[in-house]
């Protein structure tokens, strides 16, 4: 995401305050991630707008630590869940448990009950164990036994997977991934950053001596205001322009949801405040569609075969799309 110059001092305290509390989250997560800070912006801008995000890359390059520094980096509720072939979907919501004493059944929540949850490799489980995450996700609660339990808000799932190629994994369905707000990679680190980890971390645990910078009432407080960040209509109708791009061009066979343009706009809300504005402006949504929409596309056979990928074929997308005002 490129940095945007167009900005100005916020004439409302309250989204000061909201910028200033974003960037110790990411000077925290910083302190333990090392060389990768767009991706770090990108955790922090799905927090501010309610968001979940699946990190998805490779074995060993930090996917399940920044899921983790992100959600210590908050004090609130937080669970962590292995995802194995052999995990239950009543191992993530929750159990009715039967009293002896009262006669009746008791539930028991579930790791899901928690405000921040780590998903750690939710590919490695079964198709049926994806899909307790549904409800939960979208609606914020869980349906166990014909009963319905909300999920207290904040309320965030920092998933992490290995590509599908790799074996012993099940892939996301559309309808889960379509329920992140977006999909994140981390990639290799720089040269310097990765003589960094090793010498940093070898030496010492800096996920260890990681402090909360905020609480759970100061993230809804955050949350709230991005809320009232302002979006001309003119940026609605560009956005939907974007959507009905994907399911009109050739190279993707399946389009991008409404629900995708929702999560673009409250996405593209939160990066105004941390680029120091009250506004959305047309590149917030542009520099956010590749991260956002990609993973809710499907390319046609034929881009497939062409080596065409989501982000490339998002990008050149976005070139044929006019931009208001431009």
């Amino acid at each position: 995401m490129a940095v945007d110059t167009r900005s100005a001092p916020f004439q409302d305290e309250e989204m000061g305050e909201v910028a200033r509390r974003a960037q110790r989250i990411e000077a925290n997560i910083a302190s333990v991630i090392l060389g990768k800070d767009e991706v770090i912006r990108a955790c922090v801008v799905a927090l501010l707008a309610g968001g979940h995000i699946i990190i998805e890359d490779y074995p060993g390059v930090g996917k399940t630590l920044l899921a983790k520094t992100l959600a210590r980096s908050v004090a609130c509720r937080f669970a962590r869940v292995q995802f194995t072939p052999d995990l239950l979907p009543s191992d993530v919501t929750g159990v009715g448990v039967f009293n002896q004493k009262t006669g009746e059944f008791e539930f028991r929540p579930g790791p899901i009950f928690a405000n921040i949850v780590v998903a750690d490799e939710i590919n490695r489980s079964s198709p049926k164990t994806q899909a307790s995450l549904l409800e939960c996700m979208e609606e914020r609660q869980a349906t166990v036994d014909n009963a319905t339990h909300p999920i207290t808000p904040p309320f965030m799932v920092i998933a992490t997977q290995n590509p599908i190629e790799y074996e012993g994994t099940y892939p996301l369905p559309e309808a889960q991934l379509d329920r992140f707000m977006m999909r994140l990679s981390l990639g290799y680190p720089t040269v310097d950053a990765e003589e960094a980890v090793l010498r940093d971390q070898t030496s010492r645990d800096p996920f260890a001596e990681l402090d909360p910078v905020l609480d759970a009432a100061q993230v809804l407080d955050m949350q709230r205001a991005v809320g009232r960040v302002k979006v001309v209509p003119a940026l609605h109708r560009y956005v939907v322009a974007i959507l009905t791009a994907t399911r009109t061009t050739r190279d993707i066979y399946l389009g991008a949801s409404p629900r995708a343009g929702i999560a673009l706009v409250r996405a593209a809300k939160a990066l105004a405040v941390l680029r120091g504005r009250d506004f959305v402006v047309p590149q917030d949504l542009k520099d956010l569609s590749g991260r956002v929409l990609g993973h809710r596309i499907i390319l046609s056979s034929d881009a497939k075969v062409h080596g065409q990928t989501e982000d490339a074929v998002i990008a050149r997308l976005l070139e044929g799309v006019p931009v208001p005002g431009a």
